[in-house]
């Protein structure tokens, strides 16, 4: 049977992209989800009995949109959809699965699946572990080619790994070769190729341009280098990232942590005697316990540097049931003595925006060398129902910057801490202060800073 279909140039290029990971991504209106329909159509006309999976963050984005538009393209001649199982089947035997991922655990329901190809509609709606994950889904005994090919907008909790992924190693339309050996392409979209969209509704163009400046440099001119739900949006890395400089010994260092089994993110900042704060060292490792943390945070530290305190969150300072011990006072145990900064997220954020936007005394600058927190910073997104505040998912991204935050409401608000610095003591510290004189314990206290 003759198919009659009207695809575009940019849609073309899509469908005939041979690398093992396409994104065809950009601007609103530029066919992108149509484009995939397509291909996962002519794909399973092409290679009878091939398995294909298409991916949307949730059930209800999949069946307002791919499942919906599919159903009126696909000819119900050779296909027919089971709406239980939510799979089409085409009269050669081919397949495509129609699935979605709203919880992050959701990915492992395709845990012992094969597919040759799988497609991710607005893949910035995902991890990157997400993806990575899905990448091992690709297998198969038959010789048909395999493939990962992805359509979204700039934006979402996704959109700094996705851009990091396609986006910046290679000029567009470009085929570059990842550190694994995996071809891969991203292809641009606008809202100018989809000439079908802009002779049906010439209007859509002005509805974007109406849009708030960030929303429309995205959906509009598919700016990947702002998005909608971007919270900090002063961090530009040509002002706030800088060559690293020797740190004079005269100014004051911090160290700044957030810990937990999953993540252990560790910050080394020094302040300049005009007040400006600079990130000089970080080192961020995960399934670290508090031994080896401490372990790795002390090597990292020449023993010749002065560390005035190291800040860390409150949840550290609250004992375990099990043990009667805080995670604080196991770090003391191993050599690391802890300063209570506050857990006022919203005011934490607004102090590290505060130092975004100082120039001089109270601004932020960070060594080029800290890739994690540069990463990470301008990736995190506004909360959608505490808009003061960032969303916690993905959580992978919170750890570098939970760290900052505990250093900046510390530094932007020192009477919190009560004008001193107050530690975490040690036994041993409680030890040699119980056993000082009037004026050993004042010189343990200027040692050691106000315990708590």
């Amino acid at each position: 049977m003759n198919i009659n279909l009207k695809i575009t140039k940019k849609q073309m290029e899509f469908i005939n992209a041979g690398e093992d990971e396409v994104l065809f991504g950009g601007a609103a209106g530029g066919g992108k989800s149509y484009g995939q329909i397509i291909d996962a159509l002519l794909y399973a006309l092409k290679y009878p009995a091939s398995k294909q999976l298409i991916l949307r963050r949730s059930f209800a984005e999949l069946d307002k949109s791919i499942i919906r538009s599919s159903l009126a393209v696909y000819p119900r001649e050779i296909y027919t959809f089971n709406f239980s199982s939510h799979t089409g089947r085409f009269i050669n035997g081919s397949i495509i699965d129609f699935g979605y991922c709203a919880a992050s655990s959701d990915v492992y329901q395709y845990q012992s699946a094969e597919y040759d190809v799988i497609r991710f509609d607005e893949l910035t709606h995902f991890a990157e572990w997400q993806y990575v994950y899905l990448l091992s889904r690709l297998r198969g005994a038959s010789e048909y080619p395999r493939q990962i090919k992805s359509t979204t907008n700039p934006g979402g909790i996704g959109h700094s790994w996705v851009k990091r992924r396609f986006v910046d190693p290679a000029p567009q339309r470009t085929c570059f070769v990842s550190e694994e050996g995996l071809k891969r392409i991203f292809l641009p979209s606008f809202l100018s190729d989809n000439d079908f969209l802009c002779k049906g509704d010439p209007d859509y163009e002005k509805r974007l341009l109406a849009l708030p400046e960030r929303e429309k440099k995205a959906l509009l001119f598919g700016d990947w280098n702002i998005f909608e739900g971007q919270y900090f949006t002063e961090f530009d890395p040509r002002v706030h990232v800088i060559e690293p400089f020797e740190i004079p010994r005269s100014w004051r260092k911090y160290r700044t942590v957030d810990y937990g089994l999953d993540r252990l993110a560790c910050l080394w900042i020094a302040v300049s005697d005009d007040g400006s704060a600079y990130v000089y060292r970080e080192f961020c490792e995960s399934n670290l316990p508090i031994s080896a943390a401490a372990r790795e945070i002390l090597a990292r530290t020449p023993k010749d540097e002065d560390v005035y305190a190291t800040l860390a969150p409150p949840d550290l300072f609250s004992r375990s049931q099990e043990s009667g011990k805080s995670k604080a006072l196991l770090f003391s145990e191993f050599g690391i003595n802890f300063t209570k900064t506050s857990n006022d997220r919203e005011c934490g954020w607004l102090a590290v925006k505060e130092m975004l936007c100082a120039e001089g005394r109270g601004s932020i600058r960070i060594f080029k060398t800290a890739t994690e927190l540069i990463r990470c910073l301008p990736a995190l997104t506004v909360d959608k129902l505490r808009p003061t505040d960032c969303a916690t998912e993905p959580h992978e991204l919170t750890h570098a910057p939970d760290a900052l935050r505990g250093f900046a409401i510390f530094h932007t608000r020192p009477s919190s801490v009560d004008g001193a610095v107050r530690r975490q003591w040690s036994r041993d510290m409680w030890e040699d202060y119980y056993a000082a004189d009037k004026e050993g314990k004042k010189y343990l206290k200027e040692k050691y800073g106000e315990p708590n």
